[in-house]
């Protein structure tokens, strides 16, 4: 992994994904104590950054495994990155999904004309049913964050932080990123280190399901006991990618955790602020910014709205609980 392969990933995704704004509020930096500047990917194709990577991925395909097409997991963001990019490519796609996924992620991605499959995510290994299902079908498997192409296209967001940043004088900051399998991270992580080395990553993460903060910590791969039981569900994963943990542990800060509760309020915050929907792993970098001060360092930080393709009831529970 390489500033080149992000470059060419950005130069494959122009005119098919977008650049999402640097947003920031007078009535945020007052909560944080200092400046924020939140990236918008929430504003991105198909409500998240997966669109990138899925873009990515699918584009860098040879047109032998165009035609055979490709199959994916995840719990709703990736499945739509990659079933928009396959419909776009005019190939077939087949999503693996937790038979708990919010229900408009389920529905989105079944709208974008890919193949559902569903599983219990408590007793089945994803992992398996992929790679038995590639094998069976002969379907190219997209990884959801330990796949290069899938890394490069995040690695695009961190593209565009850079040259935001630096429009708004902005070259010391933590960047805090909403963190799952680590591949936005790792992306991001590892195109500020190559164009504005001033801004560190680090991960950000629901409180219970901080694998990659412990992993951080102690310098080997550490995995969640559950993976079930947070509201965060778009970025609760067993552990980091053996991928995307090097990059992680040679280029990142410290991680950070946030409650569920701190992620409804920077949810409720960011409508009420930004006019912004986000999901509640969406709005964890967000919640640390905010409500994690002490442990963020600098006249200023960014967050990254990863994703806001939440159920209504759930958005509804934000606002309720915090408006």
């Amino acid at each position: 992994m390489n500033i080149e392969m992000i470059a060419d990933a950005a130069k494959r995704a122009q005119g098919h994904i977008r650049l999402t704004p640097l947003l920031s509020s007078p009535f945020l930096d007052d909560i944080a104590g200092r400046r924020v500047f939140v990236k918008a990917e929430c504003l991105q194709h198909t409500g998240s950054f997966k669109a990138r990577g899925g873009w990515s991925a699918v584009s860098a395909l040879s047109p032998e495994q165009r035609a055979k097409g490709v199959i994916a997991y995840s719990s709703g963001n990736h499945a739509q990155g990659v079933a928009r990019a396959a419909r776009e490519h005019g190939i077939p796609a087949v999503i693996i999904m937790p038979a708990d996924a919010p229900v408009m992620k389920i529905e989105n991605t079944k709208a974008l004309g890919a193949e559902v499959v569903t599983y219990d995510r408590a007793t089945e290994d994803r992992d398996a049913i992929g790679t038995r299902m590639a094998s069976e079908r002969g379907l190219t498997l997209i990884k959801p964050f330990d796949n290069p192409y899938v890394i490069a296209g995040q690695g695009t967001c961190g593209l565009e932080i850079a040259a935001q940043a630096a429009e708004v004088g902005i070259d010391t900051a933590d960047v805090l990123v909403c963190c799952g399998g680590g591949g936005l991270t790792s992306g991001i992580a590892l195109a500020l280190e190559a164009r504005a080395p001033g801004l560190r990553p680090r991960p950000v993460e629901p409180e219970g399901f901080d694998d990659v903060a412990r992993s951080l910590a102690t310098g080997t791969i550490q995995r969640n006991q559950r993976t079930t039981g947070s509201l965060c569900d778009a970025i609760v994963t067993p552990q980091p990618g053996d991928m995307t943990f090097p990059i992680m542990a040679g280029l990142c800060g410290p991680g950070l955790t946030v409650s569920d509760d701190q992620a409804l309020h920077a949810m409720a915050l960011a409508f009420s602020r930004l006019k912004l929907v986000l999901e509640p792993g969406g709005a964890v970098a967000l919640a640390a910014a905010l409500f994690r001060p002490a442990d963020v360092t600098g006249d200023a930080v960014i967050a990254v709205a990863s994703g806001g393709n939440v159920d209504a009831a759930v958005f509804a529970m934000a606002l309720d609980r915090f408006a």
